[in-house]
């Protein structure tokens, strides 16, 4: 494997095949293409991935594993009765992971050629899309509760996450998602708990302080 000083090879890896994915489709994009493009043999590249599939499943889990991991630190920081909060900060530390994963590979769980593979199952996707997708649910319909929004958890935080996932959108029209972008997203899952615009700005003062304390236990310092 070469070293060009950028990632292990594993990474090397994912770093070309997310921009073919992205670029080409998945469908239209060899093994032999990504080996080319890493600039090893193809029989090297079956040493870190069982085949393209196993590629993609890698790729679609960094668009939700980082965040769905922190959960459980999201919530620590943060007073039960606070759980405004507690969901702003989810939805901006989300917000974080899909605003710089590399070549905007949260597109690819969207693509035509992805979708209507009937032989993926994404698993690992799945399994970590649907743990985050409770914890969404459960701090918005107890926010939710709380203003008499009345919403079945499963389909509040379908709604936000899909919220959140508007990222992707912005990232394939063109757009850099920047802070202010991220702030308006946060407020509109808030918003979509019945939160009054006072409350939104609370929140969201609150749990921009606490970001960085988030970025600094993900980078594990």
């Amino acid at each position: 494997m070469p070293d060009n000083g950028v990632g292990t090879p594993r990474e090397q890896v994912l770093e070309a095949a997310a921009r073919l994915f992205t670029s080409k489709g998945f469908a239209a994009t060899s093994t032999r293409e990504i080996a080319e493009a890493v600039g090893i043999r193809q029989a090297s590249l079956y040493y870190h991935f069982a085949g393209k599939d196993e590629i993609l499943e890698a790729l679609l889990a960094a668009t939700v594993r980082p965040t769905q991991m922190m959960v459980e630190e999201i919530v620590a920081l943060v007073p039960p009765e606070r759980v405004e909060t507690a969901l702003c900060l989810l939805a901006l530390v989300d917000i974080e992971t899909l605003a710089r994963v590399p070549h905007n590979i949260g597109v690819l769980y969207q693509l035509p050629d992805v979708v209507s593979a009937t032989n993926l199952d994404y698993a690992s996707f799945r399994e970590a899309h649907g743990e985050l997708t409770e914890a969404y649910a459960d701090l918005g319909s107890r926010l939710a509760a709380r203003h008499g929004v009345t919403a079945p958890p499963p389909a509040l935080g379908s709604m936000l996450i899909q919220q959140v996932e508007g990222v992707i959108t912005l990232r394939a029209d063109g757009h850099v998602v920047d802070s202010t972008h991220a702030m308006e997203i946060a407020a509109g899952c808030l918003r979509l708990c019945g939160c009054a615009q006072t409350e939104v700005e609370g929140a969201t003062d609150r749990a921009s302080a606490l970001q960085e304390k988030t970025s600094l236990l993900a980078r594990g310092a």
